[in-house]
């Protein structure tokens, strides 16, 4: 049974929450909330999260203090952060939350439809690459561990040519997003379909090491 993913929510009003959870709660996906950037780290110290959604003007540590604390923590750097902001300053403000590592910036009120879109973007994207590096480790595993069967070499060659079927369904997911969001010549496309490209470029690199002959696995 494949584990849920987990969405983390940051608001400082429980009204702005609830409706996000109502939103939300057709990806039947694990949402967890935060009511302050505080409480919000406190959450990551503990949990992987697929994607955060967080809202910008909070009293005390506002939306972009809590990113640049994502952003520097080593375990949620890569964590894709989508900024929601009830107020507009025009593209420098819109700038601030890219320069803080926002993949997306979406001002409210917004679309639900589009915004439950976009998360499930970041879902599927974060339960593939769960998979993918749960298999990967089993087939590690093997390798390093000299099991040279011939059924455990040809279970091996099927594992990998399965990993690499799934990666692939992804990355063409991936593409045709790319293709959708060029349409729109939006910043926030630039910056999702940038982060997706860096997520699957990593995962294709450490699956192409798992290959025969590689020479990055120790025998």
């Amino acid at each position: 049974m494949v584990q849920k993913a987990k969405i983390l929510l940051v608001d400082d009003r429980p009204e702005n929450l609830l409706a996000l959870e109502a939103i939300l709660s057709a990806l039947d996906q694990t949402l967890v909330r935060a009511s302050s950037g505080e409480e919000a780290l406190k959450a990551l110290l503990t949990d992987d999260f697929a994607v955060i959604l967080l809202d910008v003007q909070m009293p005390g540590m506002d939306g972009f203090e809590t990113a640049a604390h994502i952003k520097r923590r080593e375990r949620t750097r890569d964590i894709p952060i989508i900024f929601l902001t009830a107020i507009n300053h025009g593209p420098h403000h819109t700038f601030r939350g890219y320069a803080a590592g926002a993949v997306d910036y979406i001002s409210k009120p917004f679309d639900p439809w589009v915004l439950r879109a976009k998360v499930s973007v970041f879902v599927e994207l974060y339960m593939k690459n769960c998979q993918l590096r749960e298999q990967a480790s089993l087939l590690r595993l093997q390798l390093e561990g000299g099991r040279t069967s011939a059924d455990e070499a040809r279970e091996s060659a099927g594992l990998l040519a399965e990993l690499s079927a799934r990666l692939a369904a992804v990355e063409e997911q991936a593409e045709a997003l790319s293709k959708q969001l060029d349409e729109t010549a939006d910043a926030a496309a630039v910056a999702t379909a940038a982060h997706l490209e860096r997520k699957l470029t990593g995962l294709r690199r450490a699956l192409d090491a798992l290959e025969p002959g590689s020479g990055s696995v120790a025998g």
